[in-house]
């Protein structure tokens, strides 16, 4: 099925689209997923497609029965050994980022929403910083650094918060990638029996399909910071408290309940709709929608929405 293009040296090299669609499900930020959860929506871009995202909506929707609505171009991989395997044929990946309000996938084969954390779970600091990254992550990253003070542990620790270092949600592609080359995740040591051991916890996926969806957390955690893009991911109708944990989800950090609300009606990005949510488990509470009206004019000027720091 896969269309092959010929490289000057006569060598094969498949095109293929991928999606990395993101929904809040249950207050947890999740992709959607297939083969288990272990592989991304995708398929190769075919002469027959009008444009490379009518053939990404195609495999999407082909794949999972989710329709695709707001989506954007996250990245092109193209690494000699993204796929793996001697002999295999040199793979080129276009990547999208998707974020959408989640529905049960409808199509017939294996589709789910899976969380994000179930991947990376030292990314989920919204109760503080996990145990694991103290426990386990901290101690094989030492011993693979070797000295206390050498070029390797001093970027580790950057990259994780250590060492008095601070958290950055944003960097949760670097932390991946730092883990890959510590061999430290599944991915990096796949065909090479024995090392499985030292793997952290965390859930592994096909060829580089968690490196792909590390790069889509890390750019929607910088987007959510500057453009009105969380709101792709709520009902049309919702509570300041939804919206705001909906924040939290994505960045990983906890928010300050006060300043978010103070912004988000500074910013005026919200209105009442005069109706209250009577399902909120205590007092009613007032329910808001987006102002689309001022959808362009925010994207131009920015939107800061305040993420905690330690």
């Amino acid at each position: 099925m896969r269309d092959l293009l010929k490289t000057g040296k006569d060598h094969d090299v498949q095109v293929d689209l991928i999606a990395v669609l993101t929904a809040v499900v249950d207050g947890a930020p999740s992709v959607l997923a297939i083969g288990g959860g272990e592989v991304l929506p995708s398929g190769p871009f075919e002469l027959g497609h009008r444009s490379l995202q009518s053939g990404l909506r195609a495999w999407v929707e082909r794949q999972t029965g989710h329709p695709l609505g707001y989506i954007e171009q996250l990245y092109t991989f193209a690494d000699s050994d993204r796929i793996g395997g001697e002999g295999s044929d040199r793979a080129i990946s276009i990547s999208y980022l998707g974020l959408t309000r989640a529905k049960e996938p409808q199509a017939s084969g294996p589709s789910s929403w899976t969380g994000w954390y179930d991947y990376f779970p030292w990314e989920d600091h919204r109760l503080g910083a996990p145990a694991l990254l103290f426990e386990v992550i901290e101690p094989r990253l030492r011993k693979w650094a070797g000295e206390a003070k050498s070029e390797t542990w001093l970027r580790a620790a950057s990259v994780f918060g250590f060492d008095g270092h601070a958290w950055n949600e944003e960097l949760a592609l670097q932390r991946y990638e730092l883990l890959f080359e510590a061999g430290l995740v599944a991915e990096a040591h796949r065909g090479k029996p024995g090392s499985e051991s030292a793997d952290v916890p965390g859930r592994s996926m096909f060829a580089d399909h968690r490196r792909i969806l590390a790069t889509a957390i890390a750019r929607l955690r910088t987007k959510i910071k500057y453009r009105p893009v969380v709101f792709e991911l709520m009902p049309p109708v919702f509570t300041l408290l939804q919206l705001q944990r909906a924040v939290e989800a994505l960045s990983g950090r906890p928010v300050h309940k006060q300043n978010f609300r103070r912004l988000i009606e500074q910013q005026e990005l919200v209105e009442e709709t005069g109706e209250m949510a009577a399902d909120t488990g205590g007092r009613p509470a007032k329910l808001f929608r987006f102002r689309p009206a001022i959808h362009m004019e925010r994207t131009v000027m920015g939107t800061r929405l305040p993420v905690a720091r330690s």
